[in-house]
């Protein structure tokens, strides 16, 4: 082979090698992330310190290339997930991004409802409209509307929910004309919107859009969670612990590092997450001593049953503790004794 023949065949090769980096299959990957400490995130107004820490969980997730899926394969804590099982239908990387940052908005309000009243605080919400989470193709708010606006008045009807917002809509029928007023991007702006049937549902009618309602909560003392870009609602449970350690006298973490994971509802429910395996490594690769994990009221293949499958084929000695409710997860560390220097 000539030089010249060699020098081509390894630019192609060197662009082929680049541009698969660049060539995104449909599949997502992930793996562990991080255990993160909350009290620099969260910060109560007039808070109590704490000896210990309370940590969140994360895991790492991304559009698969072909180097990455195949180290997945090959990794016993990296999982394979098909695309559709990730984003909606026709869901943009836009809009999943919001789906997942609301989700975690929503988290820290459960969360503060749930720690507030917990310490026998009273807590009260405004309601601020409804924010635009998707927007369907074809519809009439997909030429005027984007994922992130917030919608505060229908005509001349301000209302106080996503489901008074339905409400009025559904009223509506085929060809009516609505004005809606949002903000974006701190600007408010109008759009008329003509009301039309959905796809595949003659008999409903609407604008095209996916709603959620937009709140902020009142409480005193004041609180702030600054998360960033962190998203999704997995991190709820750990967030009210937090919230509740700095509002009252005492403290839960005893002086442990504790980890843990599991949505959080008003009611102080905890449920499912997902990467309940790559949580437990990450909490671990920090250094905690306990996890705490959603108990799932013991169901079969619960988070809690695999975090502890998770432990044992990481030999580590970090303690794995069910909960179901938030109620639970006090009492347990209320009960523990402080730890040893």
């Amino acid at each position: 082979m000539s030089r010249k023949n060699y020098i081509r065949y390894l630019i192609i090769a060197v662009i082929i090698l680049l541009a698969s980096f660049f060539y995104n299959l449909p599949y997502y990957v992930s793996k562990p992330g991080m255990a993160k400490e909350l009290e620099p995130i969260i910060k109560v107004d007039g808070g109590y310190d704490e000896k210990g820490s309370l940590m969140l969980t994360t895991v790492r997730m991304g559009r698969a290339n072909i180097y990455s899926y195949i180290l997945a394969k090959l990794s016993k804590y990296q999982e394979i997930f098909p695309a559709d099982m990730i984003k909606y239908e026709n869901e943009t990387d836009e809009e999943y991004t919001l789906r997942q940052l609301r989700a975690m908005d929503d988290s820290k309000l459960s969360a503060i409802e749930v720690a507030y009243k917990k310490a026998g605080i009273p807590v009260k919400y405004r309601y601020k409209g409804v924010y635009v989470m998707n927007v369907l193709p074809d519809m009439p708010a997909s030429k005027k509307l984007k994922p992130g606006d917030r919608i505060f008045k229908i005509d001349n009807f301000t209302f106080k929910s996503s489901d008074e917002f339905k409400q009025y809509v559904s009223k509506k029928k085929e060809g009516d004309e609505i004005q809606v007023s949002y903000v974006r991007n701190g600007k408010t702006d109008r759009a008329k919107l003509r009301v039309m049937p959905f796809p595949g549902h003659h008999d409903q009618f609407g604008i095209g859009i996916v709603l959620e309602d937009d709140k902020d909560i009142i409480v005193d003392p004041k609180v702030k969670v600054n998360t960033d870009d962190i998203g999704g609602p997995s991190a709820g449970l750990m967030f009210a612990l937090e919230i509740y350690n700095q509002l009252t006298k005492g403290d839960l973490t005893h002086g442990f590092n504790i980890a843990g994971t599991g949505t959080i509802s008003p009611d102080g429910t905890v449920g499912r997450i997902g990467g309940i395996e790559q949580k437990v490594v990450a909490a671990d690769n920090a250094g905690a001593d306990i996890f705490l994990a959603p108990n799932e009221n013991g169901a079969n293949g619960s988070n809690y049953k695999m975090a502890v499958k998770t432990a044992k084929e990481i030999g580590t000695h970090m303690k794995i503790v069910p909960v179901d409710t938030f109620d639970e997860a006090v009492s347990y560390l209320e009960n523990l004794r402080d730890k040893k220097s």
